[in-house]
Order: C-alpha cells, then sequence, then structure tokens
C-alpha cells in the first residue's frame, strides 16, 4: 500500500508539529512516520548487500513504498561496527543513481544517508528531500550548507566515536545528559547555518557508541529528547542488542525489532527508520491507535 493512500486512511487528528523537507511537510503526533533503508552496499551488516546493485536498490526502494515507506533512506557506505570509510567517488557511484532513479517517481519522500557534504549536495540536486547523518555534522562542517542552501530536512543522530571504534567500550558519565548535550549543540550549529529548526529531527543513535543497556535506557527515555527539535527519530531495526536480548541472528529479528519500535513509539519517537516496512506499519496501526491516534483500518 502506497504511502499517499496510508494517509488517506488515516482519520488525522490535528497536530501543531511539523517536520519539513524541501516542499514536503510531515504532521507529528498524528501517526508515527516510517522510513525504510536501502543499503547500496556490499557488506551491510542487516542485509548482506542483497540491494548492492543498482536494479536490486531500485527494486526495493519501490517496494518500500509500495508497502507504505514515508521516507525512503539510501545510503551507499556501511557503517556498521568496525567499517572503514569509503571514497567520495564510490559513496557517489552507488547512491546517485538510485536517488535519481526514485525521486520523483515514488510517493515516499527520499532521504540520503551520508556524513559527506558532497554526497548530500549532489543527493538533494538529484531529488533527495532529506540529509541523514549519522554525525550531526561533526565528520563534515560543510553540511549545515549544503541542507539550508537547498532548504532540506536533516536528520541529526548522537555518535560516539566512529564507525570504526565506537563500540570499543563506550562509556557515559551521564548517558542521555551527553547525549542531549550533544544533540542541542548540533542543532544550534545547524540553526546557526540556516537550517530552521522545524526541518530537524534528532536521532539518539542506537548501537552507534552504546553498549545493550545504553540502548534499552536510551529507548525507555526518549521522550526526552523531545523540543530538541521538530521530532525524534529512532532506529532499532534488527541492531545487535535485539540479537542479544533474542538470541537470534541479525535476518530473524524482526519480532525483536517491532517490540523495541512499539516501546520506542511510545517513549516519544516521531519517525522510525526499519528494514521491514510493512510488518511495521501494521504493528504502528494499532500502537498508534492504543496512543489515542484516530487510525482507520484498512
Amino acid at each position: 500500500m502506497c504511502s499517499l493512500h496510508r494517509e488517506n486512511l488515516n482519520q488525522l487528528e490535528p497536530s501543531t508539529r511539523h517536520f519539513h523537507a524541501r516542499s514536503l511537510r510531515f504532521p507529528l503526533g498524528t501517526r508515527t512516520l516510517v522510513m525504510g533503508v536501502i543499503n547500496v552496499t556490499p557488506d551491510s551488516f542487516s542485509d548482506g548487500g542483497e540491494a548492492f546493485a543498482f536494479d536490486a536498490a531500485v527494486e526495493r526502494g519501490i517496494r518500500l513504498a509500495l508497502e507504505g515507506a514515508d521516507i525512503i533512506d539510501i545510503g551507499g557506505e556501511s557503517t556498521r561496527p568496525g567499517s572503514e570509510p569509503i571514497s567520495l567517488d564510490e559513496e557517489l557511484a552507488r547512491v546517485i543513481p538510485v536517488v535519481e532513479a526514485l525521486a520523483g517517481k515514488v510517493e515516499a519522500a527520499i532521504s540520503i544517508d551520508t556524513y559527506k557534504a558532497d554526497v548530500a549536495g549532489k543527493a538533494l540536486a538529484a531529488g533527495a528531500h532529506i540529509v541523514n547523518d549519522i554525525s550531526a555534522g561533526n565528520f563534515d562542517p560543510g553540511m549545515p550548507e549544503v541542507v539550508a542552501r537547498i532548504g532540506a530536512g536533516v536528520v541529526l543522530m548522537h555518535i560516539k566515536g566512529t564507525p570504526r571504534d565506537m563500540q570499543q567500550n563506550p562509556t557515559y558519565g551521564d548517558l542521555m545528559g551527553e547525549i542531549k548535550g550533544y544533540l542541542t549543540e548540533a542543532v544550534h550549529r545547524f540553526e546557526t547555518g540556516g537550517v530552521k529548526r522545524d526541518r530537524i529531527l534528532v536521532d539518539p543513535g542506537i548501537g552507534f557508541g552504546k553498549l545493550l543497556d545504553h540502548n534499552l535506557e536510551l529507548i525507555r527515555r526518549l521522550g526526552e529528547l523531545q523540543g530538541l527539535a521538530a521530532g525524534v527519530m529512532l532506529g532499532p531495526s534488527r541492531k545487535s542488542f535485539i540479537g542479544t536480548l533474542t538470541d537470534r541472528p541479525v535476518t530473524e529479528r524482526l519480532a525483536g525489532t517491532i517490540a523495541a519500535v512499539v516501546a520506542g513509539v511510545q517513549a516519544g519517537a516521531d519517525v522510525v527508520r526499519v528494514h521491514d516496512v510493512e510488518p511495521v506499519i501494521d504493528a504502528l496501526k494499532v500502537a498508534d491507535y492504543l496512543r489515542g491516534m484516530k487510525v482507520a483500518a484498512s
């Protein structure tokens, strides 16, 4: 089911919050938005590179849109624990053709998952609406200017360290305090660079420099990030903490992912980033209704 049709089925209550991304406006607080993932990489932790080839990536994007994704997130560099960065040219070669193929052809918004300002700029020029930056602009100081110039939306995520070293015994004195401080500084930096707050989402970065207890605490306390920006995004899909709790390999973590997603939206998530869009949307129809949102059965 496409995202536009799903929107028509929802009897939405008035929303006082919105997330803006170029010409698009997403209401927050009426139902949970879903971001579907396309990893245009040969070494993704979550899918083993099943969408690495161009045709496979485009096919997956179309399928995610038909399943109801509000946003499709396209990434060309693996950021799994221990991963090494790739060159700018390689990342561009992987993602730009996919962005061009999907932009304007699916009803979902297009997001580019990158921390490189040059990649973000070229993806936005190719039709993307949102930049999903795992470093919140800390890895490339040119990112705020690129986002502001296009009027794009941006997701600012917390990471401790880099993908190469982030899981090497990360420690915190005050977990939520440190993450809120990091994200507050990032939002201020982007606002100073010309990006309006209603174009910014924040993400605590589940699994990015966090151990099991850190991830669980962040999901429980997610609502404490509300107010930092337009809204809050959560990305627990297939993460290793679910494998630890369920003793399931990455390909068998759907049930655990749905549990984390539902707990997250109950705690305050506005957007969830997942690999398995259709079953998560089914779960969210129930979870959102139970939270008092008027979502009609389809």
